[in-house]
């Protein structure tokens, strides 16, 4: 740093986490267990004038970062056409046990399958053992709940479209969220399956990580602590990729997000104001009430394809067959049904936009989401360079946007400002492209006492930090000081000014900014 160029002004940070230890005599012990304190810092010159104004500037931003709460930084895993879903690691209990989730919008609880399970199928992962974890307990009766028949436990049931169920009881236990994570682990409600059915049984992951609206959603729960922002994004990988992310918390959005207003009271479903969809620029000759019906236009993660009202997808499918007059029609992989499916488009994922049209859906605020072709088309299993349409007409007026909708692109549910945000991107490069931090907070020690509140206090790490490169500043690097002081006699002081002036001087700034 003291080799820089005195005419290039560098901005960088200074972390000084300080615990201090003092013991005088053997009487008292004194611990003063401080939160890192991030000063900006900049290389000293004669005339320091000069940068007053930049620096006023910086103190502000700093404010605006050290508001900033944490976020869990998550990996998605699977793929959407393979799998029907996508999943992420999610760790409960003390030992920590991990399990596969599907990340679903469209579900408030969170749950997995309890060792005691009377009728759970083979997972992929171990069932989770209650008995094995020093800080589960069991969530008892109580006004809030449904309630077992002896009224001892609080239970849950919850029951799905395609008809299959789960049901047990609900407990409380740490939850960790991977080793990229900046926010620490915290105690939450989840459900210990007893019983599930139907496709539930049948797939491969262990469970549903719940990101829906509701009291024992995890997004909900967090945000009730406040832990995170009321917030949370999602990106799902491309065709024939797979895999993606996961943000619990906020994040800066990217300048050319666009955004749709998605009302809270509309629906208990995520929603969003769609009025136009377009094919090859043209708007399908339907009326905007279309999109309106039912529970209006909801996006569900945990659904695979995209639905759309009868004369919506009628006037969607003539025009896209227009569009595509020089592709063959064929049949589908699947004889049960009549998918619409063309071939002669190659191979390619990245030339489909050659032969396939593109589609826009436009926002109620006149923004609009253009989609690729990956975006509402399946590759064909039987036949190469042949591909289907991933968009059918639902059986009701609602319209449902499945995971395909939004491959290769991060969806941002910003809860507390009821909007959701779309931004076109590869997912598989998104934590370089958002500058997210890399560096993850260390796990917090975690009482294995049977107190049973929920609560945990947050606490996030010094190596946590800095969140963000603030604008207009080059990030160097981060310098943590750990300084413990032991006095074995009262009339000793530590001298934190020579401290600090010898810090400034090693460092080569200003002793006032140390």
């Amino acid at each position: 740093m003291a080799s820089s160029s005195p005419s290039l002004f560098v901005g960088f940070f200074i972390i000084i986490g300080i615990n201090l230890i003092v013991t005088v005599g053997s009487l008292r012990n004194f611990k003063f267990d401080q939160q890192p304190l991030i000063i900006p810092l900049h290389l000293s010159s004669p005339n320091s004038t000069v940068h007053r104004h930049a620096d006023d500037r910086r103190r502000h931003l700093l404010q605006a970062q050290l508001s900033r709460k944490p976020n869990a930084r998550m990996r998605l895993y699977d793929d959407l056409l393979s799998n029907g879903y996508y999943t992420t690691r999610l760790n409960i209990g003390t030992p920590p046990q991990q399990f596969a989730l599907i990340v679903d919008t469209g579900s408030t609880v969170t749950y997995v399958p309890c060792s005691t399970c009377q009728h759970c199928g083979r997972h992929q992962d171990p069932r989770f053992q209650t008995e094995m974890s020093n800080t589960y307990q069991a969530l008892k009766c109580n006004p809030d709940c449904n309630c077992d028949n002896d009224r001892k436990e609080c239970i849950y049931e919850r029951r799905y479209a395609e008809m299959s169920t789960s049901s047990g009881v609900l407990g409380v236990d740490v939850i960790s969220f991977g080793n990229e994570s900046e926010l620490v682990p915290q105690r939450a409600v989840f459900g210990c399956e007893n019983l599930e059915t139907g496709d539930l049984y049948t797939q491969r992951a262990d469970g549903i990580m719940g990101l829906g609206r509701g009291r024992l959603s995890i997004v909900d729960q967090l945000v009730e602590k406040g832990v995170i922002s009321d917030s949370f994004s999602l990106c799902y990988g491309g065709m024939d990729v797979g895999g993606g992310a996961m943000v619990l918390g906020g994040i800066t959005p990217p300048p050319d997000m666009v955004f749709s207003h998605s009302d809270p009271f509309r629906s208990p479903y995520y929603n969003i104001e769609l009025k136009e969809l377009r094919v090859a620029g043209k708007p399908l000759k339907v009326s905007p009430r279309i999109f309106d019906g039912g529970h209006g236009t909801v996006l569900d993660s945990g659904t695979t394809y995209a639905y759309l009202p009868g004369h919506a997808f009628a006037a969607f499918k003539d025009a896209l067959i227009k569009e595509t007059h020089v592709l063959k029609r064929i049949r589908g992989p699947d004889p049960n049904y009549d998918d619409i499916c063309f071939s002669g488009a190659g191979r390619d994922v990245s030339e489909l936009s050659k032969t396939f049209p593109q589609v826009d859906m436009v926002f109620g605020n006149g923004q609009k989401l253009t989609l690729s072709p990956e975006n509402y088309l399946f590759r064909h299993m039987k036949v190469s360079g042949a591909y289907c349409l991933g968009i059918f007409q639902n059986s009701d007026s609602t319209t449902l946007l499945g995971g395909i909708v939004v491959r290769n692109t991060l969806v941002t549910y910003d809860r507390g400002n009821d909007k959701v945000g779309f931004w076109k991107t590869n997912c598989s490069e998104l934590w370089r492209r958002l500058q997210l931090p890399s560096v993850p907070a260390p796990p917090p020690s975690i009482s294995s006492s049977n107190d049973s509140s929920i609560g945990m206090p947050p606490r996030l790490a010094p190596d946590g930090l800095p969140l963000n490169v603030l604008p207009g500043a080059f990030q160097i690097g981060v310098i943590t000081f750990d300084m413990s002081f032991s006095l074995n006699n009262s009339h000793m002081k530590p001298n934190f000014t020579e401290l600090s002036e010898f810090i400034a001087h090693e460092l080569q700034v200003d002793d006032i900014e140390v």
